[in-house]
C-alpha cells in the first residue's frame, strides 16, 4: 500500500480541523497545508545518535540541511562506541529547554534513546517506525522529538518517517486533554 500523497493527506486533514472546529473554515498551521519546507528558517532541529545510528544521522542531517532547516548536531561524530544515553540526553536537553524545535535521535531500535529523552522535562519522544506511527505520534501525542532504530529500518523509510514526522501538525481536539493529561504526570513527577 502506498502512502497517501501531501494533496490527499492535506484534504483529510482540513476535513478533519473542519470537523473538529464545528464547521469553521479556520487555516491549517503552516506545515500542514504547504509542506516540510514551510516555516522552516526559524526552526531549528537537534540530531543525535549513538554508534549504531552514525550513518543514519548524517543522511538525516542532509535532508533536512537541504530542506533549510537548522540543524544542532549532538554528537556522536564517527562510529566509535558511544552510550545513547548521553546524546539522546543531549538532543533532549535542546528540545526541552526551547533551543531546537523539534529533536530527532537514532540508535540501534531507537527503543533506548526514545526512554531516556522521555525523562527530560518537556520532551514527549516517540518512537516511530513507519508512516502511521509517525503520523500518530504528531497528531494525537504531539510528539517533539522522533527515536529511530536504524537496525530495524533503512534510509528510505528513514526519510520518508522523517518528512512525514515534521509536516504534520498536532490535531489539537480530543488529543488535547490527553497531552495535557501526560504533561501533568511530568510536573507532579518533576517535583
Amino acid at each position: 500500500m502506498t502512502p497517501p500523497s501531501d494533496s490527499e493527506i492535506q484534504s483529510i486533514v482540513q476535513r478533519v480541523m473542519k470537523r473538529i472546529q464545528g464547521g469553521s473554515s479556520t487555516n491549517i498551521s503552516n506545515t500542514a497545508s504547504t509542506g516540510l519546507s514551510a516555516g522552516k528558517t526559524q526552526k531549528s532541529i537537534a540530531v543525535g545518535a549513538d554508534h549504531g545510528g552514525f550513518e543514519m544521522k548524517e543522511d538525516i542531517k542532509k535532508l533536512l540541511e537541504n530542506e533549510g532547516y537548522q540543524v544542532a548536531d549532538c554528537g556522536t561524530y564517527s562510529k566509535d562506541p558511544v552510550d545513547y544515553p548521553d546524546l539522546a540526553f543531549a538532543v533532549a536537553k535542546m528540545v526541552g529547554e526551547g533551543k531546537a524545535w523539534r529533536g530527532i535521535i537514532v540508535d540501534g531500535a531507537g527503543i533506548g534513546s526514545c526512554m531516556a529523552a522521555n525523562k527530560v522535562r518537556g520532551v514527549r519522544a516517540a518512537l516511530c517506525y513507519d508512516y502511521a506511527t509517525a503520523v500518530n505520534s504528531r497528531e494525537h501525542n504531539d510528539a517533539n522529538v522522533l527515536t529511530l532504530g536504524a537496525g530495524l529500518i533503512g534510509p528510505n523509510l528513514a526519510r520518508q518517517i522523517v518528512t512525514t514526522w515534521l509536516k504534520t501538525e498536532f490535531g489539537g481536539g480530543r488529543h488535547a486533554p490527553r497531552v495535557d493529561k501526560i504533561m501533568a504526570i511530568e510536573k507532579q513527577n518533576f517535583k
